[in-house]
Parts: structure tokens; C-alpha cells; sequence
């Protein structure tokens, strides 16, 4: 939820996040907001996340004033592998623009975002669970700030832009662009997780675009509720901007998520006023991983290899009767037949005779 404070707040309080594994008891939403997380939703979700927007946006060099209605949408898919994802985002939007100097206005409708990718975790600082355990004398230990939670998980992202039939926004631009990013998440405290992305995209078209995003989040005492402030540069020979978003989100239940965020650009070329509200739901098909197999991890990443092959030796060893455990069955017939004849040839030897 809420760039995922819901994921911080399940790592520390709950533990419910291992380093085999990114899924959460609680949905894991990018909004509201425009960053990322870098963290995946976990194999088997399906999760779809959805807004509607209003913006003003005027242009002081152009003249023009203009009205833009959209809709926001994300649907998210756990591909594979816990730290995989397949992610499909856009913007569908409708502008009604006015020429102030003319009167003449103009209408524009298509797709401002629409592009597909996957994204992969690639280092994961929570990766093993007994370094992050929490202190259990000390309450003031696991709230205060720590430098070691600095350190940030790191995702990569590729992806392209796709373009259907010709897009006023995009003139001129290919059908297909390539997109690429890279995505952090650190915990800055158990309650305020900072997220930054940095992107280059529409690669190889005529006007390339690199942008940044950061975005700190911070989670009330009551965990359902959260609040955000994010920073968005952009720059390119299209357009270029410095934007400003902030807003809440509510968890209504572990799968549900509602939220609403309002922003503005600082600039006048153009200048922008936006609001959005939305929510963000998932389909929960994830599957805890098999015992034996965590255990095999377990033992992998501790080093114990050695010692788990040795376990499964003396475990064969143990069901062919030579542990020391095993349940006493008694002699077989055969061995009794030999018992006879060796006490029979030993009391012949010693002039012991047999009636």
C-alpha cells in the first residue's frame, strides 16, 4: 500500500516477508503517486490499480488553456518467480484545448502513457531474515533511525512504449520505443520508506526523454492509513517539467486499497494543476512455498550443504538397521538357523553331548 508502507510495516512488525519470497499478507500498491516500488507484487497475484484525474493546464507561450480528463491504469502479474513482474501501465486521456489569441479550440484523445515491461528485483537488503530480526529488549532499538536501512533494495525495469494508430501527443514517434529504469526502496524508519526511479525512455526516437522520481512515504499509528510527498523531474526536447504530488491512502482490507492525490508544476510553460483518486485491488493465487523446499534454501544459504547431504546419508544409513534408534525386530529365520548350528558345534567341540 501507499509506495508500500504496508510492505515496510509487514517486514518489521510482522515478518511476514523472507528472502525467498516478496509476497505480503497486505497489497502492495504503487499508488497513489507515479513512483515505483521495487519490490514485486509475488508469484501468482494478480493486481489491477485504477484512477480518474482531472488537470488544468494553461501555456503561457503557446496562449492556449486547457481542461484534460483521464483515466490511470496498472495491472500487475507475478511472473515466475517472486521477484519477477509482468506490468501493464497507462493513461487514457481527453483534452480540450483553447487557443486564447483565436478563440478556436481543438480536441485531443488518446493514450499519454501505454507501455508494457517486466521488472526484476535484483539485491533485496531483507534477503536473509536473522539479520533483520527484531530486538526483543528494546523497543527503542527498533524504531529509532538506522543507517544500515539505508541501504536499498535495487530493481531493474524494461519495458517499451507502445503506440496505437497516430498519437497526437507523440507525433511522429515509432510504434514500439524501449523503456528502461532503474527502481530503489529503502526504510528510512519502521514507519517512512523512501523510493526513488530514475528512467530513460523513448529510446532512439527524436526526442528521448530521462526523468527521476522520489517519493518518501510515511505510515500513522494506525497502519491502515498513510500519507506521501513526491518530487518528479523531467527532461526532454518534447518537454520538460518539475513536478510536486502529495496524498493519502486507506486500506480497506488486506486485498483493497482506495486513495487520492492532488500536484502542480512550477513552472508556467505549461503550468499544471492535477487531482486524482483511485484505488488499487488484488486477486490473491499466491502459494507458500513447499517446507522441504524452504528448508533446502535454508540450509543452501547458511552454508549447510555439507551438512544436509550428511543427514541424508545417515538417514539410509538408519533405515538399513545400523541407528541406533531403530526399533528392534528381532532375528531373522536364517540368522537363527546359523545361531544353532554354531551352539551345536560349539558344545560338540567342548564333549557336551545333546539329548
Amino acid at each position: 500500500m501507499f509506495k508500500t508502507n504496508l510492505l515496510a510495516l509487514t517486514t518489521v512488525f510482522l515478518f511476514s516477508f523472507t528472502g525467498f519470497s516478496q509476497y505480503t499478507d497486505v497489497i502492495n500498491s504503487n499508488r497513489p503517486g507515479r513512483s515505483v516500488s521495487a519490490y514485486a507484487v509475488g508469484k501468482g497475484v494478480v493486481q489491477a490499480e485504477f484512477g480518474l484525474s482531472f488537470e488544468q493546464q494553461d501555456h503561457s507561450k503557446l496562449f492556449t488553456e486547457s481542461n484534460i480528463y483521464g483515466a490511470d491504469f496498472a495491472f500487475r502479474y507475478g511472473l515466475l518467480f517472486e521477484t519477477l513482474e509482468l506490468k501493464w501501465e497507462g493513461t487514457y486521456q481527453h483534452q480540450n484545448l483553447t487557443f486564447t489569441q483565436t478563440g478556436t479550440d481543438q480536441s485531443l484523445t488518446d493514450f499519454g502513457r501505454n507501455r508494457i515491461g517486466l521488472k526484476f528485483l535484483v539485491f533485496d537488503p531483507f534477503k536473509d531474515p536473522q539479520a533483520n530480526k527484531p530486538n526483543l529488549y528494546s523497543w527503542r532499538a527498533n524504531h529509532k533511525f538506522q543507517f544500515k536501512n539505508l541501504l536499498p533494495a535495487v530493481s531493474v525495469y524494461a519495458g517499451a512504449n507502445v503506440l496505437l494508430g497516430d498519437n497526437p501527443f507523440y507525433v511522429g514517434d515509432p510504434t514500439i520505443s524501449p523503456r528502461a529504469m532503474v527502481a530503489t526502496q529503502s526504510r528510512l524508519t519502521p514507519r517512512m520508506v523512501l523510493i526513488s526511479n530514475i528512467a530513460y525512455d523513448r529510446i532512439g526516437t527524436d526526442f528521448p526523454e530521462w526523468s527521476y522520481l522520489i517519493s518518501i512515504s510515511h505510515a500513522f499509528r494506525n497502519p491502515k492509513w498513510s500519507v506521501f510527498i513526491e518530487n518528479q523531474g523531467i527532461n526532454s526536447d518534447r518537454y520538460s517539467d518539475f513536478l510536486f504530488r502529495s496524498g493519502v491512502a486507506h486500506l480497506l482490507n488486506e486485498n483493497f486499497q482506495v486513495d487520492v492525490h492532488f500536484g502542480a508544476s512550477f513552472k508556467n510553460t505549461p503550468s499544471r494543476i492535477f487531482g486524482t483518486a483511485g484505488f488499487s485491488y488484488r486477486l490473491d493465487f499466491h502459494k507458500d512455498a513447499p517446507i522441504k523446499a524452504i528448508e533446502d534454501q535454508k540450509a543452501n544459504q547458511n552454508g549447510g550443504a555439507i551438512k544436509k547431504n550428511a543427514m541424508k546419508k545417515a538417514k539410509k544409513k538408519k533405515k538399513k538397521g545400523n541407528g541406533a534408534e531403530d526399533i528392534d525386530l528381532g532375528p531373522s529365520k536364517k540368522q537363527l538357523r546359523k545361531k544353532r548350528k554354531a551352539d551345536k558345534k560349539k558344545k560338540k567341540d567342548s564333549g557336551v553331548i545333546e539329548f
